[in-house]
C-alpha cells in the first residue's frame, strides 16, 4: 500500500491543497508489528539495552537521580545513603565475622567447647547487628522527620540493608566520607 501524499504547505503556514481522506492518513501511519529487517532491529536494541545500562552504571557511580533505579530515587533515600554512608556500621562487616566463625568452627570440628562458644558468639553478633539496625532507624526516622516533616514508607528497611552492605559493594557509591557531616 502507497502512502497517501499529505496536504503541502505555504511558507506562511497556509494549506496549499485538499486535505487527505482518514483512510488515507491512517494507511500512511501504519507500521509493520514485526520489523523487516529483524537484524537490524535486533542490533538497534542491543544497542538500547546497551545504552540503558551505562546510564545506570554511570548513575550508580556519580549518584545522577536521573537514571537511578525507582527503589533508590528520592530526596529521602539519597538523604539516607548518605547517612548511612557516613556511618561506621558494625553490620558491614558481618560477612567476614560470619566467615571467621565458620573457620574457627570448621579447625575446631572436635572441641565441643569451641563449637559452643562459636555459635553463643554468632548469636550475639546477631543480635548487635539487629540492636544496631534498629537504633540507627530510630536515629534516622528523627532526622528525616525533622528535615522532611514525614518518613517514606519502605526507608527503614533501605536504611538496614544498605548499613549491611560492605562499604565497597554499595549501589549506589558512596557520596560521602566516614564521619563527615551531612546536615
Amino acid at each position: 500500500m502507497e502512502p497517501a501524499q499529505q496536504a503541502p504547505e505555504s511558507t506562511d503556514g497556509r494549506k496549499t491543497g485538499p486535505t487527505p481522506k482518514r483512510s488515507a492518513q491512517q494507511a500512511n501511519r501504519q507500521r509493520p508489528l514485526v520489523p523487516t529487517d529483524r537484524k537490524a532491529a535486533k542490533e538497534a536494541e542491543r544497542q538500547r539495552r546497551i545504552e540503558a545500562q551505562n546510564r545506570l552504571r554511570l548513575a550508580n557511580e556519580t549518584g545522577d537521580e536521573r537514571y537511578l533505579m525507582p527503589r533508590d530515587k528520592g530526596e529521602q533515600k539519597r538523604y539516607t545513603r548518605n547517612f548511612i554512608d557516613s556511618r561506621w556500621m558494625f553490620g558491614e562487616f558481618m560477612m567476614f565475622i560470619i566467615l571467621a566463625f565458620l573457620v574457627i568452627s570448621l579447625v575446631f570440628q572436635s572441641n565441643l567447647q569451641v563449637q559452643m562458644f562459636v555459635q553463643l558468639a554468632l548469636w550475639v553478633v546477631i543480635a548487635l547487628i539487629i540492636v544496631e539496625a534498629i537504633v540507627t532507624s530510630i536515629i534516622l526516622k528523627k532526622r528525616l522527620t525533622a528535615k522532611f516533616g514525614h518518613m517514606e514508607k519502605g526507608v527503614r528497611m533501605y536504611a538496614a540493608m544498605r548499613g549491611m552492605q560492605f562499604r565497597k559493594l554499595r549501589l549506589p557509591k558512596p557520596q560521602v566520607k566516614r564521619g563527615e557531616i551531612i546536615d
